[in-house]
């Protein structure tokens, strides 16, 4: 488990712009960033290892299961969908403490991770931009994926590009500037664009200096 300055999870609401003083057009992504619980401390002693368990998204108790329910009761936290493991450097967080966007500064660089888009069964040519062939009358060959092998090996070589389902998986965007922390509604702003759909779920950490 890699160790972060900090770390939050939370909602992908948008993109907009925003301006600089000089009239510079800044495209940013708009996060609904916390509040986040911590749920749990997971110790050297009892667990082998040190983390933090970080809990976000109240939802009714109905929505949750009886083991989950017991576990976010123990630690006196609302009921959380989401729950999440951060290794933080030099911190000495209790269970029930609330984190709030505002561990994040402007100027910070962070880490985003989410699942990116499902485009469901693609083609060679749209899913890792194969050139095709000719488009013209009587071809026979216009976007797919020629040949796959050679007489050589007899067999098709791992890595090679075939259609399949395309996005859906799990990216880290890496370096994203903050560019805006609202305390009041919990919005994080950063400069460019992360993974997923409006309404997905993101972890956004820092990464600890060295």
């Amino acid at each position: 488990m890699k160790v972060v300055d900090y770390g939050m999870i939370g909602e992908k609401v948008g993109m907009t712009r925003i301006f600089t003083p000089a009239g510079v057009s800044v495209p940013v992504t708009v996060i609904k960033c916390g509040p986040c619980y911590v749920v749990d401390k997971k110790t050297e002693e009892r667990d082998g290892y040190q983390s933090w368990q970080i809990g976000y998204g109240e939802v009714k108790e109905k929505k949750l299961n009886q083991p989950r329910l017991g576990h976010l009761k123990k630690s006196g936290v609302p009921p959380l969908r989401s729950l999440k493991e951060f290794s933080f450097k030099d911190a000495q967080y209790q269970p029930g403490e609330v984190l709030k966007v505002d561990g994040f500064k402007i100027g910070d660089r962070v880490d985003v991770t989410g699942k990116s888009k499902g485009k469901g069964f693609a083609g060679v040519v749209k899913r890792f931009g194969y050139q095709g062939g000719r488009s013209s009358h009587g071809s026979m060959f216009h976007r797919a994926p020629g040949s796959i092998g050679g007489t050589g090996a007899g067999r098709v070589l791992k890595g090679k590009g075939l259609p399949g389902r395309m996005g859906g998986e799990k990216v880290t965007v890496r370096n994203l500037e903050v560019v805006g922390v609202n305390v009041e509604r919990d919005l994080l702003l950063l400069k460019g664009a992360v993974p997923g759909p409006a309404g997905s779920q993101v972890v956004i950490v820092r990464r600890a200096t060295r």
